[in-house]
């Protein structure tokens, strides 16, 4: 039951009725909250509502939150940029990546980090870990999405990041904007019609872009063609999660390729935040990832 004394946390976004937060953060809580899980003699009363915030109300918002005691919340699209101004601290992480997802209070201050990245690299740190130093990620696109991956890609250690975009400025802009930072040491950019040339040499490619996501869930960045050129024993991953698989990944799997969606990253980033939040080492993320699947109607 929510009450005077139950504390909030949340996301923000524009719009964010989609946001599936709500749906693992909750699930997490009411684990917490039960049986013999050490979190339970906590007496945890928290729930995650999601919060639809017009841009021209990011900073009215936020002194808001800060005044009836917002604990934390996630920041996404198109906020994850704009609320940096707003912030007494930003993480490390965040100010590499340029954009924060995840927000807390301390000492009546909000502090920014970027758990994305973590999220990222969760299930290549485990699932699928190897050896990076030789990989060559090739990642499409240059949004904000693509900046979470080239610095995990660098927490990796990848001998080289490709990115390929279509904007010849953005592109531009994407590499100045990392220009002296530990990211920049292996970093490239491509121009699209340079990528058959790429794919051969790439060991992990990721898909940034919206291109296979409803309602366009027939569509794929790569051609059928284009994905055969890739590596044997190469990574193919997909930042979006539903449809799952998307075409791109069901082109990779055709091949034998290995597949990744982005479910993975979706809970593992939740994880994160929930972690900072409730100041706790571990959280059920096995409860998260069920709770995403049922309410995507996948299979366990």
């Amino acid at each position: 039951m929510i009450t005077g004394k139950t504390k909030l946390l949340g996301v923000i976004g524009y719009p964010v009725e989609h946001s599936l937060s709500p749906v693992m953060h909750n699930a997490a809580i009411a684990a917490c909250g039960t049986g013999q899980s050490p979190i339970a003699h906590l007496g945890l009363d928290y729930v995650y509502v999601p919060w639809t915030i017009e841009p021209q109300n990011l900073e009215i918002a936020i002194q808001g939150f800060a005044a009836v005691g917002v604990v934390g919340f996630n920041v996404t699209i198109p906020h994850k940029q704009a609320i940096l101004p707003l912030l007494s601290e930003i993480s490390p992480i965040a100010k590499a990546v340029g954009a924060v997802n995840t927000i807390s209070r301390k000492d009546n201050k909000w502090i920014g980090t970027n758990t994305d990245v973590e999220g990222f690299l969760a299930p290549l740190r485990t699932t699928y870990n190897r050896d990076w130093s030789q990989t060559v990620a090739v990642i499409l696109g240059n949004g904000g999405a693509a900046r979470a991956v080239v610095a995990g890609c660098a927490q990796l250690g990848c001998a080289k990041i490709l990115v390929i975009g279509r904007n010849a400025q953005k592109l531009e802009e994407f590499r100045k904007s990392w220009d002296n930072s530990l990211e920049s040491k292996n970093l490239h950019i491509y121009q699209w019609d340079e990528l058959p040339k790429l794919i051969p040499q790439a060991n992990l490619i990721v898909n940034t872009t919206p291109i296979g996501m409803y309602p366009k869930v027939e569509e794929s960045p790569l051609s059928a063609a284009e994905m055969a050129n890739l590596p044997p024993q190469a990574i193919a991953y997909d930042l979006i999660y539903t449809p799952n698989p998307t075409k791109f990944l069901q082109q990779a799997q055709q091949l034998g390729v290995i597949a990744i969606d982005g479910l993975e990253m979706l809970v593992q980033q939740g994880a994160a935040a929930l972690k900072i939040w409730l100041q706790r080492d571990t959280v059920p993320v096995d409860v998260m990832r069920q709770a995403v699947r049922k309410h995507l109607g996948l299979t366990s």
